[in-house]
């Protein structure tokens, strides 16, 4: 059966529409939504078989691949990882939210389906209505992935119709927010004693150091 494909506003997410995606994340389903960069494709954390499904579309091995949550907010991610630094609390709330993921140390309620040998987990806040109000509806973060495009000139799919066409039959629903970006979220590693860019994406974060 094709997805359902639904229109979503980020300006002011319809709460009937928000409650119909997190009934697909609680039953297990696989959903395609924007965020503040790039679409992304996730799940329920917390759904070993919703994870697994992922990973099959992607042709990856979950245990070999960098997935990220989203969280609502910095209370939310503290739940899942281990005491911050001061200097890194300090620039994740000016940084978020916004186009990041924090590389930060894995803690025991993070999922062992997602645990790598790093014990490290990418956490993002998008600074986007849609994927934060679905994590808040939830209670719980979203396992969240980029959807790449087999195209050599344009690395991430933009228009919610032509990643509805691709993606029908292989997950549940997918959420038209319109236009998405092409750029992915900068990604900065905050587990070693100095904070490094792994990858140059979106956002600028020497402006928060």
């Amino acid at each position: 059966m094709a997805a359902a494909f639904i229109k979503i506003y980020p300006e002011n997410p319809d709460p009937r529409r928000i409650q119909q995606v997190v009934d697909v994340l609680r039953q297990g389903g696989v959903i395609i939504y924007p965020t503040d960069t790039i679409y992304g494709m996730g799940c329920d954390i917390f759904n070993q078989k919703a994870i697994e499904r992922i990973c099959l579309i992607k042709g990856v091995k979950p245990k070999k691949q960098n997935f990220s949550f989203i969280c609502y907010d910095l209370s939310n991610i503290s739940e899942y990882t281990r005491a911050l630094s001061t200097p890194v609390f300090k620039m994740m709330k000016k940084a978020l939210p916004g186009p990041f993921t924090f590389i930060l140390d894995a803690n025991n309620k993070v999922p062992k389906i997602l645990n790598n040998k790093k014990k490290t987990i990418g956490i993002r806040v998008p600074d986007h209505s849609i994927p934060r109000t679905l994590v808040k509806e939830l209670g719980q973060p979203i396992l969240t992935t980029s959807i790449r495009d087999e195209d050599d000139v344009i690395e991430y799919s933009t228009d919610p119709e032509l990643i509805y066409e691709k993606f029908k039959d292989l997950v549940d629903l997918v959420i038209d927010g319109g236009y998405g970006n092409n750029v992915a979220s900068t990604v900065v590693d905050c587990t070693a004693d100095q904070i490094e860019v792994l990858r140059e994406g979106m956002g600028e974060i020497n402006e928060f150091i």
